[in-house]
């Protein structure tokens, strides 16, 4: 099976383009989810994690 998709994949143009875009989009987006999970102010934090307890 994977014959027919690489044969496939080897006929479209600039295919190779496409991991290297997607790896960048989820490289970025865990750069960035990473600094704001670190720069997120603990009273913020303290206050959601007790929003199940509050009701």
């Amino acid at each position: 099976m994977l014959k027919f998709v690489k044969h496939n994949l080897e006929t479209i143009s600039g295919v190779e383009i496409y991991p290297i875009i997607s790896l960048s989009i989820f490289f970025t987006a865990f750069v960035i989810f990473t600094v704001w999970a670190m720069t997120y102010s603990k009273e913020k934090i303290d206050e959601v994690s007790d929003m199940p307890l509050k009701d």
